[in-house]
């Protein structure tokens, strides 16, 4: 790939077990909205050490930006500190990470979801 795109990272750990219902629930709602997104090159995710992550490629960040206003992720931003904590990356690429690097660039650069999102 030689076109710049715009990569976003999450990774989000459930608080307790007792959360893994509601957070599968936003979560799956969520995958499709994100895969169906205009803009969305393509979203995936996978669990690494505990850490649920997400994976998604944007032709630029407003395509990115106006999906996490709507919809499912909406919802989900509403119930998200009373059942997960986490962090969020984005940036801009000429080759999509893999998910060794997904989850280093997680650890190393991640941002803590805010608050005052919700």
């Amino acid at each position: 790939m030689t076109e710049s795109v715009y990569v976003s990272i999450t990774g989000l750990r459930v608080r307790r077990f007792w959360h893994l219902p509601t957070f599968w629930r936003h979560a799956v709602a969520l995958m499709a909205q994100a895969q169906r997104a205009d803009g969305c090159l393509g979203a995936s995710a996978k669990t690494i050490h505990g850490v649920h992550h997400t994976r998604s490629v944007w032709r630029d960040r407003d395509d990115m930006l106006a999906f996490l206003g709507k919809g499912e992720h909406l919802d989900a931003m509403k119930v998200f500190h009373r059942i997960a904590t986490g962090k969020t990356l984005g940036f801009e690429a000429t080759s999509i990470p893999d998910w060794d690097e997904v989850h280093r660039l997680w650890t190393t650069d991640g941002n803590e979801v805010n608050p005052e999102f919700q």
